[in-house]
């Protein structure tokens, strides 16, 4: 039995990988919007692009930012994207950490600074402003005066993951799992048992990018 039992544990992530494999497919095909652009304040954003085959078309991808610095973009996002990226000589992380006037951002998952500035750069240029999504999580400092901020900003497409129902905020998403939690974990690992979804895949996010 337990020889059975570590088998399933080792065999586990394989199926739920095909599983992902599959519902992503699914997902393409619903997919009718194409072009858009995805600001978001963490993985997610990059990560839901992946899965739907897109190129990246935002320069907010393998990096995070607290709360409070993504909400300063947000209320002034052209600006912000025009300021030159100002990377620190030597600091306390493995990774590059750059400031864009006075927000910081943490390129967590690039090995060199000069390799963040050309993907950022990149990036910033393929910015569709005509057809703009905006994804928020309530952590990283994302206290309740940050989600009313948030929901009143002025774009027609944004959501925000939440680890409670909250109907008083419109653009609140509901992630399930972390109710016991502060705040909203990593929306990246699988939900527990043989899905193949990812936490934030309890977000329709396709029928959002289509506008249904």
């Amino acid at each position: 039995m337990m020889g059975r039992g570590r088998k399933i544990v080792t065999v586990k992530p394989y199926i739920n990988e095909a599983l992902r494999r599959l519902g992503n497919g699914v997902r393409r095909l619903r997919l009718k919007n194409k072009d858009f652009s995805l600001l978001a304040s963490n993985c997610n954003g990059a990560c839901i692009c992946h899965d739907l085959g897109l190129q990246f078309r935002s320069p907010f991808v393998n990096l995070c930012l607290s709360a409070p610095d993504f909400m300063k973009i947000l209320e002034a996002p052209r600006q912000y994207l025009e300021l030159p990226l100002e990377f620190a000589e030597s600091g306390d992380y493995s990774y590059p950490v750059a400031m864009l006037g006075d927000v910081t951002i943490h390129f967590m998952h690039y090995a060199t600074a000069e390799e963040a500035r050309e993907q950022w750069q990149r990036r910033c240029r393929r910015i569709n402003w005509d057809n703009l999504f905006v994804l928020m999580t309530d952590k990283d400092g994302c206290d309740e005066a940050l989600l009313r901020r948030f929901d009143a900003l002025p774009y027609p497409n944004k959501a925000v993951f939440t680890h409670l129902p909250r109907p008083e905020i419109a653009s609140a998403v509901y992630i399930p799992g972390f109710e016991e939690e502060p705040e909203v974990g990593n929306c990246v690992e699988y939900v527990n048992g043989w899905s193949g979804k990812r936490y934030y895949n309890y977000f329709d996010y396709v029928k959002w990018f289509n506008g249904e």
